[in-house]
């Protein structure tokens, strides 16, 4: 099974994908992860991203895809597979298609977290990152056992200057724009795409997020 997780900044993916993986067994897939191992491990693809990111360019498709087939293709053939917030365009989204016929799998569903922007913006100026190991917390909804420290790797937890609340309102336009067409996208697909409110509790919006996943099984 693969299922895409998609939703704006500070929906909560991260900590839904993280838990629903776990307990299925399933693969987590996360880009960002991807990029932080890569570039650690000092891969020829992480070197690659690190020129971009040097250069205060994003990294182009064609590496995050291929970052994408280089982990996919370590995964078991019967392990579940889990995106969490990729891909983020149309253009991704179809380069992703290839990438998965290519391992021999599909698409079998998507799951759209949604949330007003006002939930988004609060969730977003509470968070915190490791970036170190990629955890989220929030100080509002999930803190860290310890303020400051990451509970996974014991790594100094950031504020990032992306999560200040003008940036966030401009990340959510981005959101937008780039998000709706994929949305349209996935809903003329075969896999079903399924709609969950996250302006709820981690708890609640858990129950209907594995209730969908568990529908396309």
């Amino acid at each position: 099974m693969v299922v895409i997780l998609l939703g704006p900044p500070g929906v909560g993916k991260g900590t839904q994908a993280v838990r629903l993986a776990e307990e299925l067994y399933a693969a987590h897939v996360s880009t960002g992860d991807l990029l932080r191992t890569a570039r650690r491990e000092g891969t020829e693809l992480g070197k690659k991203a690190q020129e971009y990111m040097d250069g205060g360019e994003l990294v182009p498709d064609d590496v995050i895809l291929a970052l994408v087939r280089e982990h996919l293709a370590g995964i078991a053939p019967e392990t579940d597979v889990l995106f969490d917030g990729f891909p983020r365009t149309t253009v991704q989204a179809t380069g992703l298609r290839t990438v998965l016929t290519e391992v021999g799998r599909e698409v079998d569903g998507v799951v759209l977290l949604e949330a007003p922007d006002e939930a988004l913006v609060k969730r977003l100026s509470g968070r915190r990152s490791c970036p170190d190991c990629g955890a989220v917390y929030n100080v509002y909804s999930n803190p860290a056992g310890v303020e400051d420290t990451c509970d996974r790797c014991g790594g100094s937890l950031v504020h990032r200057a992306d999560d200040a609340p003008d940036t966030v309102s401009r990340r959510l336009e981005v959101y937008r724009e780039q998000t709706a067409p994929l949305v349209s996208y996935y809903e003329s697909d075969p896999a079903p795409l399924a709609r969950v409110r996250a302006d709820r509790s981690v708890d609640e919006v858990y129950g209907d997020f594995r209730t969908a996943v568990e529908g396309v099984r």
